[in-house]
């Protein structure tokens, strides 16, 4: 199992990453240990998964590598990620068994949402 799964995001980014993991995605931030609270960031928590958006000084996007995210609303996601202006690329077909559709969070990380067929 995993715990979480961590992505970059540049230094003094969180409300950017709020209004995507929160606003977009419908995802709950979950309060940052005092410890770690003081590197900048935030976590959020959601069907199923946790993720970390952790500052990076000379920040990159992730084009390739990405989580791959179980959503059953996968439909209704894809039309709220592109009524707030982001990329939606459908691949159904191409995994056997599952429909999904690539995006980029709101830094340009990719991020794979997937659904079993019925």
């Amino acid at each position: 199992m995993i715990h979480h799964v961590l992505l970059a995001s540049p230094r003094g980014s969180e409300d950017t990453s709020r209004a995507f993991y929160a606003g977009v995605l419908g995802m709950t931030e979950k309060p940052k240990p005092a410890a770690l609270a003081a590197r900048g960031g935030c976590w959020f928590t959601g069907h199923g998964i946790e993720l970390h958006l952790g500052v990076e000084d000379d920040f990159r996007p992730a084009r390739k590598a990405h989580p791959g995210l179980l959503r059953p609303d996968l439909d209704a996601l894809a039309d709220r990620l592109a009524a707030a202006g982001y990329p939606v690329a459908w691949g159904d077909g191409e995994l056997p068994g599952m429909r999904r559709f690539h995006t980029y969070d709101a830094h340009g990380n990719r991020l794979e949402f997937l659904a079993p067929l019925d």
